[in-house]
């Protein structure tokens, strides 16, 4: 029982020291010390309570593991501080998206990272795979404080590549800081009427963006679905047609009234225009940039005529026998120069030269013809130059 005991001890601590070792939020900030939510451990295992209940299934649809949460005081005694919640996903893409929905109308874009908005008493933070949301009265007065927090949580953050889905939102009437990207029917729901979630294909690899824009005396809402394939997304509209008032499908059922239109993967609706000619001052903007080319060969390859390749080869050979004439009169006529110039000093030396007589003429062959005047010794005996020449013929026959 004792050694089960220990076992069970050494297990759980074991457990805890990763836990431990992975806390993102520091214990203190300056002379600020942080202390757990009331209710709450350091460490959040589920939903934390600065989300409303409607919303935390969309913490679960952008990937979320796990939040931690913490006040920080002074330690003065005075009534500054601040309230952190860090919330971990998946991937940067996930983050995004939590930041996206998070983020109010009231947020201004902010300098603390390249995705930060900030308010009187709030200010929200995209850091990798990390969203940092900051509640407090007056935060201009702890700028030094946020940006030494955003350096703690720097440093546990996983940094990728972010959507680019936002790109195909037009700018022109777009309400400042309205985007929000989508990757489940929950968060769909909760920005875009019709209840258009369960049917946009999600569960198929589809996303969405949308935004806010300003139509004449309307508001109407923009809302991009990006699909894997062209296939899906053509499949897609017209079931979405089927369901929904799309484009006048289903005129006079009291329906809302949707325009939408497709773009190779992308599909576009439009919610809050009051006419057809009105929607497509966006629809008409919606571009997919995606080319297909397998039918536009991009080499054509034409056999030349007989005739062509017969005066090719004539030409080719007459280049390549001009080319040899010149060369030879080049390589002659620098010889001859430099025998003229520098007579048996490069050319032709008495040292350098051998010529072997055959005996094929009446000449009477020479012996010394058979080697040269610096010739090395034969089997490490000199040679009897005064040989008679008949002997000599006879060695090398």
């Amino acid at each position: 029982m004792r050694r089960f005991s220990l076992t069970l001890f050494a297990v759980l601590f074991l457990a805890a020291f990763p836990a431990a070792a992975q806390q993102i939020l520091p214990h203190s900030l300056g002379h600020w010390a942080a202390t757990p939510n009331v209710g709450e451990p350091f460490r959040v295992s589920g939903p934390p309570s600065v989300i409303p209940i409607a919303s935390q299934p969309v913490l679960i649809e952008y990937g979320w593991t796990s939040t931690e949460s913490a006040n920080y005081t002074s330690a003065a005694g005075n009534s500054d501080g601040m309230q952190a919640s860090v919330f971990k996903m998946k991937d940067p893409s996930g983050a995004y998206g939590l930041y996206s929905f998070l983020r109010t109308p009231d947020m201004a874009r902010a300098d603390f990272s390249e995705h930060s908005s900030t308010s009187h008493d709030r200010a929200l933070i995209l850091i990798g795979n990390l969203v940092l949301d900051i509640e407090g009265q007056d935060l201009t007065r702890f700028q030094s404080e946020i940006k030494s927090l955003i350096a703690a949580a720097r440093t546990h953050a996983q940094d990728g590549p972010l959507p680019e889905l936002w790109q195909h939102l037009p700018e022109r009437n777009r309400v400042e800081e309205s985007d929000r990207y989508i990757l489940g029917p929950h968060a769909l729901n909760q920005l875009f009427p019709g209840n258009l979630g369960d049917s946009l294909g999600f569960s198929k690899g589809a996303e969405a963006e949308l935004a806010h824009y300003k139509l004449g005396a309307h508001d109407a809402i923009l809302l991009i679905a990006d699909f894997p394939t062209p296939q899906l997304a053509a499949q897609k509209m017209g079931e979405l047609q089927k369901e929904f008032n799309i484009n006048g499908s289903k005129g006079g059922s009291g329906s809302p009234e949707f325009f939408a239109e497709r773009s190779f993967t992308l599909i576009a609706v439009v919610s809050g225009a009051s006419t057809q000619a009105e929607a497509n001052t966006l629809l008409d903007q919606i571009q997919s940039g995606t080319e297909f080319t397998w039918d536009e060969p991009t080499f054509q390859f034409k056999e030349p005529s007989i005739e062509m390749m017969v005066v090719g080869a004539i030409v080719g050979t007459g280049f390549i026998c001009c080319f040899a004439l010149v060369a030879g009169l080049a390589f002659g006529g620098f010889r001859l120069f430099i025998k003229r110039l520098l007579p048996g000093k490069v050319f032709d030396q008495e040292s350098q030269v051998q010529v072997l007589q055959l005996g094929l003429g009446s000449k009477p062959i020479n012996a010394e013809d058979f080697y040269g005047y610096s010739a090395p010794a034969v089997g490490g005996s000199p040679v009897d130059k005064n040989l008679p020449d008949r002997i000599a013929l006879r060695i090398f026959r």
